[in-house]
C-alpha cells in the first residue's frame, strides 16, 4: 500500500512539474493517434482548451495552413521512421492568430521495436523568431548596402564586378551584345581645388544620379568606380544603343549646369566617355574588354575631353 501511495505521489509531482513550466507536454497514442494528454498551458497559450485536443487531426488542423502539409508529412514519416525529430511551425490561435511553435518529439518503442507513443514538448519560440526575422533583415540591409557607394547612393564598384561577371556569362551563353561605359569627370582635381571637396562631392553625387537616370534597361547598372571615374553596364545592348546611352548621359550632365570655371572651355562640369560593344566568346576576358573600353576613355581625354570615343571590340 506504501508503495502505491509513493506512487501517486510521485505522479502527483511530475504532473505538477511538468503544468508549471513554460514548455506544453503531450503525449499521442500512437495506435489511435489520439492525445493521451497535453498540458493545460495550451489553453492560455492558444485559446483551445485542454479538452478540444482529442486527436493528431486536431494538432494538424491548427497549424497554419502554410506549414501543414510539409510538418505533418514531416512528423509522421520521421515517427514510422521511429526518430526522434523537431519541427518549427506556426499554430493557429482560436482568434484567427497564430503563435510560433517548436514541437520536440520522442518516439517511444515497444518491446517490438514499434512505435507505441509519441511524446513531446511544444516551446512558444515567437520571441526567437522575431528576432531572427530582425537578424535576417538587419543582414539584406547590410547587404545591399555592400553594394552601395556610400557617398553617391548608386551602386559601387563591388556591386559592379559582381553584375559584370554576371552578365560576361548571360552574354557568352547567348551570344549577346554587352556594352560599357567608362566615364570621367573633366578637369575633377582643378574642381576640387576650386570649390572644395564639400562641393567636389556634391558635384560627384549629382552626376551619380544623373547616370542612374540615364539608363532604363531593367538589368543596366551605374556604377562609381573610383574616384571621378563612372561606369555603365548595359546588357543585351548594340554599339548604336551604348552611343545612345551616352549621348543622354551627356545631355543630362550638360543640363545640370554645374559651374566650373577650369572645365577648358565650356564653363560647366563635363564629362570624357569610352564606350565599347562586344559579343564574348570563349576564351576572352571580362577584365580585358573593361580595360579596352578604359583606353577609350583614355583616347577621348586626349583628343580633347568633353567627348565620346566608341567601338566596337
Amino acid at each position: 500500500m506504501s508503495d502505491l501511495h509513493d506512487l501517486q505521489s510521485d505522479s502527483a509531482v511530475y504532473k505538477t512539474l511538468l503544468e508549471s513550466t513554460q514548455a506544453i507536454p503531450w503525449k499521442i497514442d500512437w495506435a489511435s493517434m489520439k492525445f493521451a494528454y497535453i498540458g493545460p498551458q495550451i489553453e492560455p497559450l492558444l485559446g483551445w482548451s485542454q479538452e478540444s485536443w482529442v486527436s493528431a487531426e486536431d494538432w494538424a488542423m491548427r497549424i497554419h495552413p502554410d506549414d501543414r502539409d510539409y510538418v505533418v508529412n514531416f512528423c509522421i514519416s520521421q515517427s514510422k521512421l521511429g526518430v526522434d525529430h523537431e519541427a518549427d511551425y506556426r499554430a493557429l490561435t482560436k482568434d484567427n492568430g497564430y503563435v510560433w511553435i517548436r514541437d520536440v518529439v520522442h518516439v517511444v518503442r515497444g518491446e517490438n521495436g514499434e512505435a507505441e507513443s509519441l511524446i513531446g514538448f511544444m516551446f512558444d519560440i515567437s520571441e526567437r523568431k522575431k528576432t531572427e526575422e530582425k537578424l535576417i533583415s538587419l543582414q539584406r540591409e547590410l547587404e545591399a548596402l555592400s553594394f552601395k557607394d556610400g557617398l553617391t547612393g548608386i551602386a559601387n564598384r563591388r556591386r559592379f564586378d559582381a553584375s559584370l561577371e554576371v552578365e560576361w556569362g548571360n552574354a557568352q551563353r547567348g551570344n549577346q551584345p554587352l556594352s560599357l561605359i567608362v566615364l570621367d569627370i573633366d578637369f575633377f582635381k582643378q574642381f576640387n581645388d576650386v570649390y572644395g571637396h564639400i562641393v567636389g562631392d556634391k558635384c560627384l553625387t549629382n552626376v551619380a544620379q544623373t547616370l542612374a537616370l540615364a539608363i532604363a534597361g531593367p538589368r543596366d547598372i551605374a556604377a562609381r568606380f573610383g574616384g571621378e571615374e563612372f561606369v555603365i553596364l548595359l546588357p543585351e545592348t548594340d554599339a548604336h544603343g551604348a552611343r545612345e546611352v551616352a549621348e543622354r548621359c551627356e545631355r543630362l550632365i550638360e543640363k545640370l549646369k554645374i559651374v566650373h570655371e577650369k572645365s577648358g572651355g565650356s564653363g560647366f562640369v563635363t564629362v570624357s566617355m569610352g564606350v565599347g560593344t562586344i559579343t564574348p566568346a570563349e576564351g576572352q576576358s571580362a577584365t580585358d574588354f573593361v580595360q579596352a573600353v578604359d583606353k577609350l576613355l583614355y583616347a577621348a581625354k586626349q583628343n580633347g575631353r568633353n567627348r565620346i570615343e566608341a567601338a566596337s571590340l
